[in-house]
């Protein structure tokens, strides 16, 4: 087995992005990327559970659809400061812990909503769900970002993806089978979402990220880090090839929140914030009304929770669409493409009462999504160096997901002036201007990954 020892060439560099860039896929890749699909799968799990227990609450607790916005506004807030906190503490304590942290956080307070006794108390639990929800999102994002080879760690975003996704149409499959059955059956559903705490099983499975730890200076335990994921690598492939040379980097500190107004990064901020901000309103807008709508229109809440329920049955093809072309072509023209057919097949959506095209029509916008997010994930983190990336990455995703604190509020408002139909003119239109600005403004990031690998194929320092 060839490795690169840091002390040789003078230099206490453990080059981590070139170590790990050369790795073959192997069981250390593919227990890596079970272990944050497992935390993805719960978070998609618990994400919509309100949306799946409100229309019961409607009848049990008398609440309103003003009412059911207000909640899903807060909780908007509440991924909004979980995000941003991750990157804080994603930065401050490492990448493994802070996924271990925010995927306990947020299986605690979906289990105590268990227990909630009012719209109130639910209202509270479901914030703090969301905040941890949120902040795991973020810090799982960055890590796959920096525990896989740059050639492939699009794919393997995508792959995570998939595996998570599914948690999506299981919870609407449990729910449209549990809420029914009497009035305290809807609680099961916020158990079944804390079931994600279980991530603590893979936990010695885990390693901490080279990248980061060598961004903080610390050269000898990153060494210590890649040594044993090679070693595991070698055994299972043979001796691995030599990584192309390190380029010496000067230690940074915590990144400041005002590094992200140098002119270097708040470019791409600013277009992820957009980018986060209509997939934000689009995908809740449609994903957290979508049972309530259709309950109000005269389906019955068991009809309206299960048509929704086998819509995203196609959330998780959706994701293996993504994992298809994330590596093969430009990110930008596929999420502009993505996003475009979302807001067409969104609005027909909203313009048909017949069931089958409802699921049909749910069907592909569930699959487009969720591509989109997919894509979305792997792409963000690109547009930023190591030392910004969960920064820059956790301002906009966590600005993304505050502007949707006014979503549920302008839905409500449309509904009640303007009936169901606008709300999906509405939502079908913040996909079109994602769209149109991704166009534009778009940063191209092909180039620079096919320019990396090729420079370590030929062996030339970044």
């Amino acid at each position: 087995m060839t490795t690169s020892d840091p002390t040789t060439s003078g230099t206490a560099h453990a080059n981590a992005l070139n170590r790990l860039d050369r790795l073959p896929v192997s069981r250390f890749h593919k227990v890596t990327l079970l272990a944050v699909a497992f935390a993805y799968f719960f978070e998609f799990a618990d994400i919509n559970s309100f949306a799946t227990t409100a229309p019961k609450l409607i009848k049990l607790w008398g609440i309103t659809v003003d009412q059911i916005a207000y909640v899903t506004s807060l909780s908007f807030v509440g991924m909004f400061i979980g995000a941003i906190v991750a990157g804080s503490i994603s930065d401050r304590w490492g990448r493994k812990r802070a996924l271990l942290w925010t995927t306990m956080f947020f299986g605690v307070f979906s289990f105590a909503a268990a227990f909630s006794w009012d719209l109130v108390s639910l209202g509270v639990f479901r914030v703090l769900t969301s905040a941890g929800l949120s902040a795991m999102t973020v810090v799982g994002v960055v890590y796959i970002n920096e525990m896989y080879p740059s050639a492939i760690r699009g794919k393997f975003q995508a792959y995570a993806i998939v595996i998570g996704i599914c948690g999506t149409p299981v919870t609407n499959l449990i729910a449209s089978a549990v809420v029914p059955l009497n009035d305290w059956s809807w609680r099961l559903v916020y158990v079944w979402g804390s079931l994600g705490i279980l991530l603590v099983l893979f936990t010695r499975h885990l390693k901490e990220s080279p990248r980061w730890l060598e961004s903080r200076g610390d050269h000898a335990q990153a060494d210590a880090v890649l040594r044993e994921i090679e070693a595991s690598v070698a055994a299972e492939h043979g001796a691995l090839p030599e990584p192309a040379p390190p380029v010496p980097e000067t230690p940074s500190a915590k990144a400041p929140l005002r590094l992200l107004l140098q002119k270097k990064y708040l470019y791409p901020t600013l277009l992820l914030t957009v980018l986060w901000m209509t997939q934000t309103i689009g995908f809740f807008g449609y994903s957290s009304w979508a049972p309530t709508l259709l309950a109000k229109e005269g389906f019955s809440v068991e009809k309206s929770v299960f048509y929704v329920a086998l819509t995203t049955v196609g959330a998780p093809l959706g994701c293996y669409l993504a994992s298809l072309v994330t590596d093969r072509f430009e990110r930008k023209w596929c999420l502009v493409a993505f996003g475009t057919v979302i807001a067409g097949c969104g609005l027909l959506y909203g313009l048909t009462f017949n069931p089958v095209l409802i699921i049909v029509f749910g069907f592909l916008v569930n699959l487009f999504e969720r591509g989109y997010t997919a894509l979305a994930y792997a792409y963000s983190p690109e547009l930023f160096d190591t030392r910004s990336r969960s920064l820059g990455t956790s301002v906009s995703y966590g600005l993304g997901r505050l502007s949707n604190a006014a979503g549920p509020l302008i839905v409500a408002a449309l509904y009640n002036g303007h009936g169901y139909q606008s709300v999906f003119y509405f939502i079908a239109g913040t996909w079109l201007v994602g769209a149109i600005v991704l166009a534009v403004f778009g940063t191209r990031t092909r180039s620079t990954r096919l320019a990396e690998a090729e420079r370590k194929r030929v062996g030339v320092p970044a």
